[in-house]
């Protein structure tokens, strides 16, 4: 039996999202919450990854699956149309690499430790998908190595998992081949991209001088296809994937996640959702992170298809202009970015900028009265043009992984006139855990109520006065269970401990739930320091506090406990840095104009007054004062992986961050204490 996507009701009262289990409530601790529409649902119909790739392919095995734009030979810097693999073809190739890699093993060509793990090492491409698909039918374990990490993560995850072998793409095998006397399990190397039959011949012949073979994706295919067999069985309880956190502090912690927790996350999503026939999905977002791979696992269960990006970050528009996709996942950071271009297109001078306020005020007064984010006037004049940007057909867009302002959500909302959903998740649950309900005009800044599939309760935090019978709503950790959740970390009691306890994930968020039995993250358990007074901060809840504002790019706020102040960094944006920093000095400055942007962030005058602007965000978001930003040092230079102050998953590193700024900040605090003016420098 095919199992369809769940349409969400057409009425419903959303003044109850989720529902306290009766009896459930414990000292210290609230009730366990559940979904008020879907309850807690029975994840047997999906139990397994292969389940959730015949559930999709019985749709229809002649659909659209996996997408890509390929080169054009004429112009090798132009990207075509999308050319398509459909359910039935891509069914064929999972076989043919499933079959190849299970004779390796098999033979002892490769060799797994407990696990039989295989690595993938890659953006986002078809083949991607290809491999992955083909581990789930073939009971091999999957290990995504990000693109971005550094190659001592690279190396320590070789090693850790034991990957005897790895898919990747041709630029990064030099890479893996200087690893190979540092990383023994290694044993063969497998390029997705096509050689030369120079390139390959000198590959091949480095790979023998270490060790290990190097093929071609092609070749390894048809190894496969001489030596077919069919899929092998699974279980629930089968590991399908070792997902890799990466830590700010120190190396990345190896995620055991099996069938079940996979595929009951897919089914989980499936709640909710209204495709149509073959919805399309833009696949950008990194795969080796798990929002992104439930995502797509979710587009397969449903009979979707996935588009994937050429790569390019400055083709990513062009990209969804050419899929026209009906959903986007998306994060923070990007969401953000569309914002900002469609206020300072739209906010100008003039009728052009008279008419754009008066659509924004009216969209979002209608919707916020009765839900609806279509306008047949204001769409047709305004909105169509914002829409376009990402294609014109979007149904569905999601964020997840960081906070996103509710201004930013409701502007989109009415924008792109389509849902956009908040969810919160980790890789220890698969993403799934919460998410807002569709055409909820009031659930701007929470993170919803319950998947299907989770319970959700609150635990005090006493050191930090958080407790479950504060007014006027209950607060304290977040804490989830479902099947949905892992149950250790690879070869990690410790961290396995300190995180799983009586079978709940405690996440180390703190949380509250409203009335209405939505949740939101108000606070961090952990990166807690104490300023000399002995007031106590949270550091990354007072910069998600900031980052809200159309100002920041990134920020980073740093604390002493030997001051009695908090100082930042900040990374602006420079769209919206360009007219403060022309209305402050009286001369126009462009945001392409960074060698003028470069001497303006110099400028006190510039400093005080962006200042000033992120302290008003700060009184709105009800800090502290000992909570907001007393001085500030901007810089155009973001932090970034490649100098190790971002993780992979674009958190700070907060004592890398330190040491890029650190003579910075020290100056600032120099200065000595700020008097009561929060702007002065």
């Amino acid at each position: 039996m095919t199992v369809t996507s769940i349409a969400f009701p057409d009425k419903f009262d959303y003044s109850i999202q989720s529902i306290a289990v009766p009896g459930t409530k414990r000292p210290g601790q609230t009730a366990h919450y559940r979904n008020a529409l879907y309850g807690l649902v029975d994840v047997d119909v999906l139990p397994t990854l292969p389940d959730v790739f015949d559930n999709g392919y019985n749709i229809n095995p002649d659909c659209r699956l996996l997408g890509h734009r390929p080169l054009v030979s004429t112009n090798p810097l132009k990207f075509g149309p999308y050319v398509w693999q459909t359910y039935k073809q891509v069914d064929g190739r999972r076989r043919r690499i499933g079959s190849a890699l299970h004779r390796l093993f098999s033979r002892g060509e490769l060799q797994g430790e407990d696990l039989e793990t295989v690595g993938i090492w890659s953006q986002n491409r078809p083949e991607w998908q290809l491999v992955e698909l083909a581990l789930h039918a073939y009971n091999k374990v999957g290990v995504g190595l990000y693109d971005t990490l550094g190659k001592d993560s690279v190396e320590y995850i070789i090693n850790h998992a034991h990957l005897s072998i790895i898919f990747t793409t041709v630029d990064h095998i030099p890479a893996l081949l200087r690893l190979a006397p540092k990383v023994a399990a290694m044993k063969m190397i497998v390029s997705f991209d096509g050689l030369s039959p120079d390139a390959h011949k000198a590959l091949v012949a480095w790979g023998e001088t270490v060790g290990v073979q190097v093929k071609e994706f092609s070749e390894f295919e048809k190894y496969g296809e001489e030596h077919l067999i069919p899929p092998l069985p699974v279980s629930p309880d089968t590991v399908a994937s070792l997902c890799y956190t990466s830590g700010t502090t120190s190396q990345p912690k190896g995620v055991v996640l099996t069938h079940g927790n996979l595929a009951s996350s897919a089914y989980s999503n499936m709640f909710g959702m209204d495709y149509p026939p073959n919805g399309s999905v833009l696949s950008y977002l990194p795969l080796a992170h798990i929002y992104e791979r439930v995502v797509e696992l979710t587009t397969l269960a449903i009979g979707g298809c996935i588009g994937f990006s050429t790569g390019d970050n400055l083709r990513l528009l062009e990209d969804a202009q050419m899929l026209k996709p009906h959903f986007f996942p998306a994060v923070p950071r990007v969401l953000n970015r569309v914002y900002q271009s469609a206020m300072a297109a739209g906010n100008v001078p003039g009728l052009k900028g008279a008419l754009f306020r008066a659509a924004v005020r009216a969209k979002l007064d209608q919707y916020h009265a009765t839900g609806v984010s279509t306008h047949p006037f204001w769409d047709a004049l305004v909105f169509r043009k914002v829409r376009a940007v990402l294609g014109g057909n979007l149904l569905l867009v999601s964020t997840g992984s960081a906070p996103i302002s509710a201004e930013v959500i409701d502007f989109l909302k009415i924008a792109l006139f389509c849902e956009i959903t908040e969810g919160y998740g980790m890789t220890e649950n698969c993403g799934v855990c919460t998410h807002t309900f569709k055409a909820d005009p009031d659930c701007g800044g929470t993170i919803g109520p319950p998947q299907p599939v989770n319970e959700l309760k609150l635990v005090d935090v006493s050191s930090m006065n958080y407790t479950v019978e504060d007014k006027p709503n209950p607060r304290g950790e977040l804490c989830v269970r479902g099947p949905n959740c892992f149950t250790r970390y690879y070869k990690d009691e410790k961290n396995t401990r300190e995180t799983l306890k009586d079978g709940w994930i405690h996440t180390g968020d703190v949380a509250e739930v409203d009335p209405q039995g939505r949740f939101k993250i108000v606070d961090r358990v952990k990166n807690i320091m104490k300023l000399s007074q002995g007031e106590y901060v949270a550091l990354e809840k007072v910069e998600n506090m900031y980052v809200a504002c159309p100002l920041v790019q990134q920020i980073f706020v740093h604390g002493d406990s030997m001051q009695s102040y908090l100082l930042a960094v900040l990374v602006p944006e420079p769209v919206t840095l360009a007219p403060l920093v022309s209305t402050v000095l009286g001369e126009k400055v462009t945001s392409d104009d960074i060698p003028a942007l470069e001497k303006a962030i110099k400028d006190p005058r510039v400093v005080a007054q962006v200042l000033t602007v992120l302290n008003k965000e700060a009184k709105k978001n009800r800090l502290a004062g000992f909570e907001t930003i007393k001085r500030l040092h901007i810089s155009l230079d973001p932090f970034c992986i490649e100098d190790n102050t971002l993780t992979p998953t674009f958190k700070v590193r907060r004592k890398d961050a330190f040491a890029k700024y650190a003579m910075e900040l020290q100056a600032l605090y120099a200065l000595g204490e700020p008097n009561g003016d929060s702007s002065k420098l």
